[in-house]
């Protein structure tokens, strides 16, 4: 059974990238859309993919659960770059048809609370660092799409991998034991500005101490290694964090993340499935005391 769902996967996911829009090649289209934009076009994309879950067959109904490892050979101005996505689908099977297929949505059921973030305490002397930020980019794409064991993964793993990102440059952790205070991970315990995305983002608009940013205006402002916070809903509430790991020829951003593992992914956000026209934005570069 698992050799015949598998086949049909395969069948769908190559309609994912097919050149005939009426196959079912929606994302791909809206990618297209988005690149046409910025003068650039898909030379070559490719899709694979992987059953994570099958479920239990039930009046000859059949939930799967799978993986689509996109990756997107894209040309500007003469110079090319390959952007990598995972995506998440579940599929519908009723006596082996494919019925329904559709991508997950891992920030439709995510509730982003608002805890308490404290920056800086009196008592705290400052701790003096250099960002280093190819070490922060080269973490980034070592782990864009797996998981470092020497932490705790989350199934919204966006700031966590953001956060293991900066830690790689030389960001300091302080705070602990405090989970409301300062930026950390340990013990199997963590401060909410390590691993959730509303947290960091409030944390970087106010330390003083430690890991420290500057907001900026615009994402051609940002280098390698700084951090864009997403608000999808436009609401004040942020739910997502990626980090700067290249630039276009236009000088704006590519990202790395993780939620949906993404590499080298225009920092913008458009072809996601989260995508809102109210969603916002939040441009933070790192400072040091280099």
């Amino acid at each position: 059974m698992r050799e015949q769902l598998q086949a049909h996967v395969e069948k769908r996911v190559q309609q994912y990238v097919s050149v005939d829009r009426s196959a079912g090649c929606e994302k791909i289209e809206r990618k297209k859309e988005g690149l046409s934009k910025r003068s650039c076009e898909i030379v070559k994309a490719n899709a694979i993919g992987k059953i994570r879950k099958i479920g239990e067959v039930k009046d000859e109904l059949c939930f799967v659960q799978y993986d689509v490892h996109f990756k997107y050979l894209i040309k500007q101005k003469g110079l090319f770059h390959l952007e990598e996505e995972i995506e998440s689908r579940t599929a519908e099977f009723y006596k082996g048809v494919l019925v329904e297929d559709k991508e997950i949505n891992p920030y439709e059921a995510y509730v982003v609370e608002n805890h308490p973030v404290h920056s800086e305490e009196d008592a705290e002397e400052r701790i003096s660092y250099q960002y280093n930020r190819l070490k922060a980019v080269q973490y980034a794409e070592t782990w864009w799409n797996s998981y470092n064991p020497a932490y705790k993964s989350f199934d919204v793993d966006c700031t966590n991998y953001i956060s293991q990102c900066l830690h790689a440059g030389g960001a300091p952790m302080r705070g602990y034991p405090n989970r409301s205070n300062g930026w950390w991970m340990r013990s199997n315990n963590w401060s909410y500005s390590f691993t959730v995305a509303n947290s960091m983002r409030w944390y970087l608009a106010g330390s003083k101490l430690g890991l420290r940013a500057r907001e900026v205006s615009s994402p051609e402002e940002l280098l390698l290694g700084d951090v864009i916070c997403y608000d999808f809903q436009g609401d004040g509430r942020f739910d997502h964090t990626t980090i700067v790991t290249a630039k276009d020829t236009d000088g704006m951003p590519y990202v790395n993340a993780h939620t949906t593992n993404s590499r080298m992914r225009y920092w913008a956000y458009e072809d996601s499935t989260a995508y809102t026209p109210n969603m916002k934005y939040k441009f933070y570069s790192i400072v040091d005391d280099q």
